[in-house]
């Protein structure tokens, strides 16, 4: 084990290497931007809506409990001030750029995907009828017996965007690798019978599921648009967590795949440096091991 102590690489010293090793991972990431950007400007795929169909669409058109502008606080800042807090205790640049990366790749892939179905099925909210006859006259084709909406084109489009849930999705994918990222820091699954941590754990996933369930509450989605959208969210979660992060339950789980990395390369470095002196190199692992030792604590 390599002499590096927590606060040997923070942001000023190791920041911009550290970023500009990623910088491919932001200029893809940038790019999804523009991609979801996109896709909620295109008009989504219009589904036949007929009359017989309309009994299950006549549910009341209501405001959302959790506001649009409230789910990247939910999803994305809230995360972030718990990545910060735990950098300013730790001082890791590698924990702190990898849990960013991640998250916002965790949010932007779910929310990519999402609405890239939304727009390709195009399956009506419960509420469409609401959407689509805002004074309440039904006005139907005479032959293929499609609706013929008379309500604001912004409503009408909206109301073709049910499945997936975005809010359920957006909620999941960002608490969902909250609730991962957690689970490494405090050694969740560390075999000691400390259930307690569970409850640190599941909190943020039982807040995504609360915004999920006000969806259906609301009447802006049938349920199967929240399970798949949550489903959704927490599957990618996990993959991106995964890519920078051991798993919770390895001996490793607190820390990014990019630190030990960084152990195992400097471990190497002093052997070739102190490879005339052994005594030298046994005290260097002895205090790593002391070091590390803490870390598990």
């Amino acid at each position: 084990m390599a002499d590096i102590q927590l606060g040997a690489h923070t942001v000023q010293s190791h920041g911009v290497k550290v970023a500009r090793f990623h910088m491919h991972d932001w200029i893809i990431l940038l790019l999804l931007v523009v991609i979801e950007v996109i896709l909620n400007v295109i008009e989504p795929f219009h589904r036949f809506v007929g009359r017989d169909m309309m009994t299950d669409l006549k549910y009341p058109l209501k405001s959302n409990t959790v506001p649009f502008w409230a789910v990247p606080v939910i999803g994305i800042i809230l995360p972030f001030v718990i990545f910060l807090a735990i950098y300013f205790r730790r001082r890791d640049v590698y924990d702190l750029h990898h849990a960013i990366l991640g998250l916002l790749y965790s949010v932007l892939i779910t929310g990519v995907i999402t609405d890239a179905i939304k727009d390709a099925v195009g399956r009506p909210r419960p509420d469409f009828f609401w959407r689509c006859f805002p004074d309440g006259k039904e006005v139907y084709d005479n032959v293929t017996t499609n609706v013929i909406c008379n309500g604001e084109n912004n409503v009408i489009k909206e109301g073709h965007k049910s499945f997936p849930s975005g809010h359920s999705s957006w909620s999941f994918a960002g608490l969902g690798f909250l609730s991962w990222y957690l689970a490494g820091k405090i050694q969740a699954f560390d075999r000691r019978g400390h259930i307690a941590k569970l409850c640190i754990v599941l909190f943020p996933l039982l807040c995504a599921s609360l915004v999920a369930i006000s969806r259906v509450d609301d009447y802006w989605h049938h349920w199967q648009d929240v399970f798949a959208g949550g489903s959704l969210g927490l599957i990618v979660a996990s993959f991106c967590y995964l890519q920078f992060f051991p798993p919770p339950h390895d001996t490793n789980g607190w820390g990014p795949h990019a630190y030990f990395q960084t152990l195992a390369d400097t471990q190497s470095n002093t052997r070739m440096t102190h490879a005339a002196n052994p005594l030298s190199i046994r005290s260097l692992e002895a205090e790593a091991g002391y070091i590390y030792t803490r870390q598990q604590v």
